[in-house]
């Protein structure tokens, strides 16, 4: 399990979304192949409300693995069907539940925290399904008070009736939690420009982030997700592309891994991996590769 390569120099936490096919342990395995600082996975499968039961020799292997590679934070990603803003009382508690598991499945595995899209108000106003969010998310933590691992609001496109796509949603529901201090904030830079704030151009960056320090502060920020944008400046739609093919571009990310603001943050990729490659075996993804080259290539190793 040892680290391939150099130590890095003091700067951001590369990494990517690794498979978990084959059990957890292989998860590690993939991100060391990869020479991840961090990295991010599923702790079960994001379409389905039930996982499997995680026996205690994998969770433990796991944690071993992790320490062992010295790899860190790690984080999971919440299924893609939980809604906690939704006005239907049944759909609600299958989400309270799915997310309680998904907090569960976490700790137990030592993950600095779940990421979770705020959900969709379907149904009532924004300001209800605001409020309906930080409820749940408040009962789901006071349900877990000695717990450690952290709720990280991903900041969504803003597709639909989507919450999150605004800072001042996000920083909406952090101060209906009551500043909790386990309520963090996962940005992603294909969501970023999907729902209209301009990273590209050097203005826009300095605009943008000055807008997240004053409505959120950089105190709430976890994690990032670096992905490219199919999509252009405001459209409102997420369509991840790999790092510089996009309307994002290089210059964005260059600025983001040489922030000082964001040292020591993971930065993970969440762009689009080769079909057809065995789900078990541990193997380098080509695309993955290029894209993390490419990002580690961004970083200004003599800035001070």
């Amino acid at each position: 399990m040892a680290r391939r390569g150099p130590p890095r120099a003091a700067g951001p936490k590369l990494g990517a979304h690794m498979s978990v096919a084959g059990g957890l342990p292989l998860a590690v395995d993939r991100a060391v192949a990869h020479r991840c600082d961090a990295f991010q996975i599923f702790a079960k499968n994001a379409n389905q409300w039930r996982g499997r039961v995680l026996p205690p020799d994998e969770i433990r292997e796991f944690r071993a693995k992790v320490a062992a590679a010295g790899i860190g934070p790690v984080v999971s990603h919440a299924s893609y069907l939980i809604n906690l803003a939704t006005t239907s009382a049944a759909l609600r508690r299958q989400s309270l539940d799915a997310m309680g598991d998904e907090l569960d499945r976490a700790e137990a595995l030592g993950l600095l925290g779940v990421v979770l899209h705020p959900g969709c108000y379907t149904a009532g106003s924004e300001a209800e399904g605001l409020q309906l969010i930080a409820d749940a998310l408040l009962e789901l933590l006071r349900a877990r008070r000695r717990g450690r691992t952290m709720v990280l609001l991903e900041q969504t496109a803003g597709q639909g009736t989507a919450l999150g796509a605004t800072f001042e949603q996000l920083a909406s529901i952090v101060a209906k939690m009551n500043d909790h201090p386990r309520v963090g904030v996962c940005l992603d830079t294909c969501h970023l420009v999907a729902a209209g704030y301009d990273i590209a151009s050097p203005e826009g960056y300095a605009s943008t982030f000055a807008q997240f320090a004053r409505l959120v502060g950089f105190d709430r920020l976890n994690v990032f997700h670096l992905n490219d944008s199919k999509k252009p400046l405001g459209s409102r739609v997420d369509r991840h592309e790999h790092i510089g093919k996009g309307f994002v571009g290089l210059d964005a990310f260059r600025r983001i891994v040489n922030d000082r603001r964001f040292r020591g943050l993971p930065m993970l990729l969440e762009t689009p991996k080769v079909e057809g490659r065995s789900p078990t075996k541990i193997e380098v993804d080509p695309f993955d590769e290029k894209n993390l080259n490419t990002l580690r290539g961004l970083v200004n190793r003599s800035s001070p």
